[in-house]
């Protein structure tokens, strides 16, 4: 019994929240690689801790709320840092996922060490566990990555938001670690404070998601049937094309011509595809794609980087596109 009390409740709620993903933004694989990195921190956190421990003489107590915060955070982070950098994570909804993984990983591999060494342990301690810390070692990684892609999507600066993102990590973690309210009292107001923030980001987020495909994906189809008609000197983003193609050789500027159809093409078909995961209905696998994102990327490299700027308006390019060529794969 105790086993399940002290391990299912993350696992649960990390469910619960795969659930709620109505996109299916979240692939399993890196879901598990997730698991696999924070089960690693933990690993990791003990022998720092324990190094600081024995090495330092000091307290316990200013360990687990001062110091072990800091280590154990900095350390689950790097996951989604690494996932936003390979545009794996698009939105806040897929970050909160990720992220409550990772921390559901570490959660586990430490309440697995505290089952080994603990095994006279009442089961209040194991619920306290189960249901308090390992939902907060969840709860603060999956607040880190919300905070971080909400300042992300406002397009700000990013040394001052994850600065901010990871302190906010920290200090919920050092406020659980004081237990200023009796254990049980804290189980329940960590459980009730990060569901409720958990459910409402994600309608947030949803909403925001619905919003970014009608605007964007109304906008690109009647672009590239413009294209396809042989209109698109006519429209806002080919009167803009026009003005710039003097600075560019012909065969460049055929080649961004063919880059801003074949990208509005794979744009569509990625957002496309989060409307019928929406929608409940199966998507087919489109076996070209492959072919597609490798001629896009060709297509990039015959350009440059300055005619990638030059076009960027053109396309509204910004860090969502790995996410998308992602999606699509």
């Amino acid at each position: 019994m105790k086993i399940i009390i002290a391990l299912l409740p993350v696992l649960v709620f990390l469910l619960f929240l795969i659930l709620m993903d109505s996109f299916k933004l979240v692939k399993i694989p890196f879901l598990i690689r997730c698991l696999l990195w924070g089960s690693l921190c933990a690993v990791g956190s003990y022998f720092i801790n324990s190094y600081i421990l024995t090495e330092t003489g000091i307290e316990r107590q200013i360990l687990s709320r001062y110091i072990a915060p800091v280590i154990e955070e900095t350390l689950k982070m790097t996951a989604i840092l690494f996932l936003i950098r390979q545009g794996r994570i698009g939105f806040m909804i897929d970050g909160a996922i990720y992220g409550f993984a990772v921390g559901a990983g570490f959660a586990l591999v430490e309440n697995i060490w505290y089952l080994s060494e603990l095994n006279s342990a009442s089961l209040l301690l194991w619920a306290v566990r189960g249901f308090g810390t390992a939902i907060m070692h969840g709860g603060t990684t999956s607040v880190f990555s919300i905070l971080l892609m909400q300042t992300f999507d406002k397009g700000k600066s990013r040394l001052i938001p994850f600065l901010y993102s990871l302190a906010a990590a920290m200090l919920i973690h050092s406020f659980f670690n004081h237990f200023i309210l009796p254990p049980v009292a804290m189980m329940f107001f960590c459980m009730v404070i990060i569901a409720v923030t958990e459910f409402i980001i994600f309608r947030y987020s949803e909403k925001n998601l619905r919003k970014w495909l009608e605007l964007e994906f109304d906008s690109e189809v009647k672009l590239l049937m413009m294209i396809r008609k042989g209109h698109f000197a006519k429209t806002h983003a080919g009167e803009y094309l026009t003005s710039v193609k003097d600075r560019f050789s012909q065969l460049a500027v055929v080649d961004m011509l063919a880059y801003i159809a074949l990208y509005l093409e794979l744009s569509i078909k990625a957002k496309s595809k989060l409307m019928l995961h929406e929608a409940g209905i199966p998507v087919v696998k489109d076996e070209s794609i492959s072919n597609r994102l490798a001629e896009l990327k060709a297509l990039e490299k015959n350009i440059g980087m300055t005619g990638i700027l030059a076009i960027s308006p053109v396309l509204r390019i910004s860090r969502r596109d790995l996410w998308k060529w992602s999606t699509l794969k």
